[in-house]
C-alpha cells in the first residue's frame, strides 16, 4: 500500500466539498467518506467549504499535501464549467486537479407548470413562439447548468426564451408550481417527485437514453433536438502532484463500491447513476464535456466574476 494511504497515519483523510450540508455533493461525499474509512480503518472527514462559486473549497484543496489525505467532491460545474465562465477562477483543471473517479452521473429536464397548456415540447416550443412575451423559463442560479441548457433549447429551437434565474432551485420550483414563470428547467432529481405529484409536468429530459426516474417522458433528442443531450456528475479530485499509484488505489476502492448493490440503491435513491470510472475515463469524460459545452456557453456570452 503507497505510504500516502497507509492507516497508520494520524491525521484523518478530508474529502473537501463546495457545497453546503445536505446539497446532493455534500451527500455524495459523505458516501465516498465511509467507503474510505472501511478501507483505512482510520477516520474520514467531510469539509463543507462552500462559496465563490467552488472556490473557496478549490484553494484549499490546492494547498493540500499531495499525498492521497485531502481529496474533493466536485460536481462538473468546479472541473468543466466554472473555468468556461468565472473572469478569474483561479486554479487550472489540468494541472490543480487529478481525476480519482467520477461517481455519479444525472440529468437535466425541462418542466412547465400543472395548468400550461403544452402537453409535449413541441407544443411548448410552438406555443413560446406565438407568445414571446409569457414565455419565461426559470434556472436555479445564473450561469448553471439548467441556464445553459435552456439556452440551447432556445436556440435549437429559434425560439426567444426569457431566462430567469433564481437563488436556488427551491424558489424556481415555487414559482413554476405557481405559474410565475411559464417553464423551468432543472435537474431530473429535482423535478421528478413534482411531476409525479401533479404539480409539474415534465416535457423532456437531457440523456442519451430516458431517465430511470421518468421512463414514460422522452429525451429531447427524441422530441427532435439531437444537439441537447446533457449530463451532470460528480467527480473525486486528488491535489496536483499526487502520485499516480495513489490515485489508482483510492479509485479502485471507490469504484469498487459503487458496484455493491447496497451502495447503487443509494445513489439511485439521490437520482444518480453510478459509475465510478477510472482515473483517465474521468479525465477523458472532463475533456468531452468541455468540447460539448464551450460553444452553448460561448454563444450564450455568460460571465461572471
Amino acid at each position: 500500500m503507497p505510504q500516502a494511504v497507509q492507516a497508520q497515519d494520524r491525521h484523518p483523510t478530508r474529502v473537501l466539498v463546495a457545497l453546503p450540508p445536505g446539497s446532493t455533493s455534500d451527500v455524495v461525499a459523505r458516501l465516498v467518506a465511509e467507503v474510505l474509512r472501511e478501507r483505512l480503518a482510520q477516520p474520514v472527514v467531510v469539509e463543507n467549504l462552500p462559496g465563490a462559486s467552488g472556490r473557496v473549497a478549490v484553494q484549499a484543496f490546492k494547498a493540500a499535501a499531495p499525498d492521497g489525505r485531502t481529496l474533493l467532491l466536485a460536481p462538473i460545474f468546479i472541473p468543466v464549467v466554472a473555468p468556461l465562465v468565472l473572469k478569474v477562477p483561479g486554479y487550472d483543471p489540468a494541472k490543480d486537479l487529478v481525476p480519482v473517479t467520477q461517481v455519479g452521473k444525472y440529468e437535466f429536464a425541462l418542466a412547465v407548470g400543472d395548468h400550461h397548456p403544452a402537453r409535449t415540447l413541441a407544443q411548448f416550443v410552438a406555443w413560446a413562439k406565438t407568445n414571446p412575451a409569457a414565455a419565461s423559463i426559470g434556472n436555479p442560479a445564473s450561469g448553471s447548468l439548467p441556464h445553459f441548457v435552456a439556452f440551447a433549447l432556445g436556440q435549437a429551437a429559434g425560439v426567444d426564451l426569457l431566462h430567469v434565474p433564481y437563488r436556488g432551485t427551491a424558489q424556481m420550483e415555487s414559482e413554476l408550481v405557481g405559474s410565475q414563470i411559464a417553464a423551468g428547467v432543472g435537474t431530473v432529481t429535482d423535478l421528478a417527485p413534482l411531476h409525479r405529484a401533479g404539480k409539474v409536468r415534465v416535457l423532456a429530459t437531457s440523456g442519451a437514453t430516458r431517465s430511470a426516474l421518468l421512463p414514460e417522458v422522452q429525451t429531447f433528442r427524441e422530441a427532435g433536438y439531437p444537439s441537447i443531450e446533457f449530463a451532470g456528475w460528480h467527480g473525486v479530485f486528488a491535489p496536483g502532484g499526487t502520485p499516480a499509484p495513489t490515485v489508482e488505489r483510492l479509485s479502485e476502492w471507490i469504484a469498487v463500491s459503487l458496484k455493491t448493490p447496497e451502495m447503487r440503491k443509494r445513489f439511485v435513491a439521490l437520482g444518480l447513476e453510478p459509475t465510478g470510472t477510472t482515473p483517465d475515463e474521468l479525465k477523458a469524460a472532463m475533456t468531452a464535456d468541455r468540447a460539448r459545452w464551450a460553444p452553448v456557453i460561448k454563444a450564450a456570452g455568460f460571465k461572471a466574476e
